[in-house]
């Protein structure tokens, strides 16, 4: 079997360059979500990236069968994304070329002499990824042990909100159904609005407001770095229509607010906050069951809960979806 021919890049500016293929690729992974695009991952690396940049082009620079970005920081390997904004991380690739992507890119980290360790998060258990670069990784000589890493619930959605709801168990359905009556109540005039490029700007300054007035860990998330990370985002995904920064809105002020990404049929719950003077009338259960109701109407499949294995995910009818880590040691 002729080989993949691997080569190692490090130039920041492999996002732009590759722009194209890297795209291209990354549509033809079944398994490639919008953490896996250059666009995300470049504004990742420019942002909060640490260490030394290497970026895995397997089968050459105009139509690559595999690529996979990886970060080395204190003889640490791993792919590139952090565990609090990427949580779907890898190779993307083509399918029929997983067994081939994959030994070229574990081979190639075999004969590397500049790490010492490999912490590789964010592989679906349910994905081909996961078992094609632990199988790699044994036969090039190293030690592979896969861990848990985190749970994504998904929710798989039906065509009408009617479905959706006679899908879910009765004490759910009645809990979506009561909370929205007690929202109603509240604010009868509330209704679902978006962010558009030309109000992005103060959109986002409430947005990190929210987060800054939250108390514990989700207070002390959006710091000026994170800040300038969601802002950047935003500016960039947005006009492509990837990214969705949505509120609930009533009375002329916002209630609650919320980043999605929509690529292919899904979309991600990725951040949420509230103003925490409506907490009573729970107006960020509401903007979910909103996200809900709307991607059913423009035909989305499937909404990905992400990273955390909250109850309120469960409690809209979300089913667990396990996410691993690959550890490689050298023998």
């Amino acid at each position: 079997m002729p080989q993949v021919p691997l080569e190692w890049i490090s130039d920041p500016r492999v996002f732009v360059a590759l722009e194209r293929p890297w795209s291209t690729l990354r549509a033809a992974d079944p398994e490639a979500t919008v953490f896996h695009t250059p666009e995300y991952l470049k504004l990742y690396w420019e942002e909060l990236g640490a260490g030394r940049l290497s970026v895995a082009l397997i089968g050459g620079r105009d139509r690559p069968a595999g690529i996979c970005p990886f970060e080395i920081h204190e003889g640490l390997l791993s792919f590139l994304g952090g565990y609090e904004v990427t949580d779907y991380m890898g190779p993307v690739g083509l399918t029929d070329e997983r067994g081939r992507v994959a030994k070229e890119l574990m081979e190639g980290l075999a004969a590397r002499d500049d790490w010492a360790r490999a912490d590789l998060e964010g592989l679906a258990e349910d994905g081909t990824w996961l078992s094609a670069l632990a199988e790699a990784a044994a036969d090039a000589g190293l030690r592979p042990e896969v861990e848990d890493d985190d749970v994504a619930p998904m929710l798989h959605l039906p065509p009408t909100w009617e479905a959706y709801l006679a899908s879910l168990r009765a004490k759910q359905r009645h809990e979506v159904r009561r909370k929205a009556r007690r929202l109603r109540d509240a604010f009868p005039d509330a209704r679902l609005t978006r962010s558009t490029p030309d109000t992005l700007g103060p959109d986002l300054e409430w947005f990190a407001e929210m987060h800054r007035s939250a108390a514990g860990k989700k207070g002390r998330f959006m710091q000026p770095g994170m800040e300038l990370f969601f802002r950047r985002l935003g500016e960039e995904l947005l006009p492509r229509g990837v990214l969705r920064l949505l509120f609930l809105e009533a009375d002329g002020s916002k209630l609650a607010g919320m980043i999605a990404f929509e690529l292919e049929g899904t979309v991600s719950l990725y951040n949420s906050a509230y103003d925490p003077r409506h907490r009573a009338v729970a107006p960020g259960m509401a903007l979910v069951a909103e996200l809900i109701a709307d991607a059913i109407a423009r035909g989305c499949r499937r909404l990905d809960m992400l990273k955390g294995d909250l109850g309120y995910k469960y409690r809209f009818g979300a089913r667990p979806r396990a996410i691993k880590r690959l550890l490689l040691e050298r023998p």
